[in-house]
């Protein structure tokens, strides 16, 4: 077996022959590569936040005019290293009153929740985890996890500034999970298949990031939300709770939360890559599973580029304001993308798809798609305009009522001593 064409396959015979000369066959050896490869995945995500801190902390540091790690190392670059030496050596303290098993429990759970989406992403055709028909609905269901964990750390803490970041997390995380999930549902529906390599695969010729743009950007932002960094990082807002959810925790439980916080935002980038930039697809993927590989990596590192450029340009924005965006514009928004895919692409299917030839049809397909989304982008943000101007009037009008009302008598009824509407009224009635 050639190992370009089929390297996990080529592994695989090379580990059973080694098993098998060693005496361990059958189901002993088929348990022993499932542990193994478990391991290896294992490894492999608990040690790549050493890499994506240290690309992080100095691309944020370019960003903000400013050099990074520069000292430990060539270019700095044992720094993040000795940052996980110094949080393995630090005294491990557990908080009085605290619920032990729930409190050590947590960090636990907060890295395991984002390693166990790895198993459903392909990052070649024949190289992945495991390939589930429903993987869609895995990987949400074990992200849900990470907001468990949270929730858990922050009430077993016996701190009630650890317990208000656990609250902020059913404000913020659980919410923004809505408009994720009803993004989700469109490349699900223009692969007609909940399976994450069907849906990369489905991508061949047009990636989805031009034919449900508006899906995209909804399915990006609140993933990034869910993950709870910059702009979105309310559950750790040190300037109004000190330090959140994770104020009680020390040394190497402290730096879970962050192992865990620091690999979400890559796997962000990787699941944005896989349902949307077409995953492994590329010239000669199919042919070539190392170069599918390459494929995906780029197209996961371009999209955890852009998580970075946010946490560093953007000012954390208010609660109410998050949730705002949240409830009134991203959710009708998802539900808007939902209805418009559905309806372009069966019209497609019914009255176009015949009259054009077989190597056309996607691109017509999805050009017809992304006129659909240009169409409710701008009947969006014509909408969300009307409501913020809206909204500064009232403001406007609330600011200077008690001016008008110190400047004139009012009876109950708000006028004036001759009959008067008070002006503030007019102003926004007009």
């Amino acid at each position: 077996m050639d190992f370009f064409l089929n390297p996990l396959g080529f592994i695989r015979e090379w580990l059973l022959s080694l098993l098998t000369s060693i005496g361990i066959t059958g189901p002993a050896g088929d348990f022993a590569l499932i542990v193994l490869g478990t391991v290896v995945v294992g490894g492999l995500g608990l040690t790549l936040p050493l890499a994506l801190i240290y690309i992080e902390r100095r691309l944020i540091g370019r960003f903000q005019d400013r050099i990074g790690p520069n000292r430990v190392g060539p270019e700095g670059i044992f720094q993040t290293v000795a940052d996980a030496i110094k949080l393995l050596i630090k005294e491990d303290i557990t908080p009085l009153g605290a619920d032990k098993f729930i409190y050590n429990l947590a960090p636990i759970m907060a890295v395991v929740s984002v390693l166990t989406m790895w198993a459903i992403l392909p990052f070649s055709y024949n190289v992945f985890g495991t390939d589930l028909n429903v993987g869609a609905l895995y990987f949400v269901s074990v992200g849900s996890l990470g907001t468990l964990a949270i929730m858990l750390g922050g009430w077993a803490s016996n701190n009630k500034y650890a317990l208000l970041g656990a609250f902020r997390t059913v404000a913020q995380m659980v919410c923004y999970e809505v408009p994720m999930i009803l993004a989700i549902l469109v490349p699900v529906l223009l692969a007609s298949s909940m399976s994450m390599n069907a849906i990369s695969a489905a991508q061949d010729q047009v990636w989805f990031l031009f034919s449900a743009p508006v899906a995209a950007f909804i399915f990006f932002l609140t993933s990034v939300a869910e993950t709870g960094r910059a702009p979105f990082d309310l559950l750790e807002a040190e300037s109004e709770i000190v330090a959140g959810f994770n104020i009680e925790y020390s040394g190497m439980k402290f730096g879970m939360f962050f192992v865990g916080e620091f690999l979400h935002a890559f796997t962000v980038g990787a699941l944005t890559a896989t349902l949307f930039m077409g995953g492994w697809t590329g010239p000669f993927a199919d042919q070539y599973p190392l170069l599918g590989m390459l494929y995906f990596s780029l197209k996961a590192f371009i999209a955890y580029f852009v998580v970075i450029w946010m946490r560093a340009t953007f000012p954390r924005i208010r609660i109410d304001h998050m949730l705002e965006l949240n409830w009134k514009f991203l959710v009708p928004l998802a539900l808007g993308s939902i209805v418009v895919t559905m309806l372009v692409d069966k019209l497609y299917a019914e009255f176009l798809q015949a009259l054009f030839v077989e190597g056309a049809r996607a691109y017509v397909r999805g050009g017809l798609l992304l006129l659909g989304n240009l169409a409710l982008a701008a009947g969006a943000m014509v909408i969300a305009t009307r409501a913020a101007r809206y909204m500064r009037l009232k403001e406007e009008s609330d600011k200077y009522m008690p001016v008008v009302e110190a400047e004139h008598g009012h009876d109950d009824h708000g006028h004036d001593d001759h009959g008067h509407e008070p002006h503030g009224v007019v102003a926004a009635a007009h």
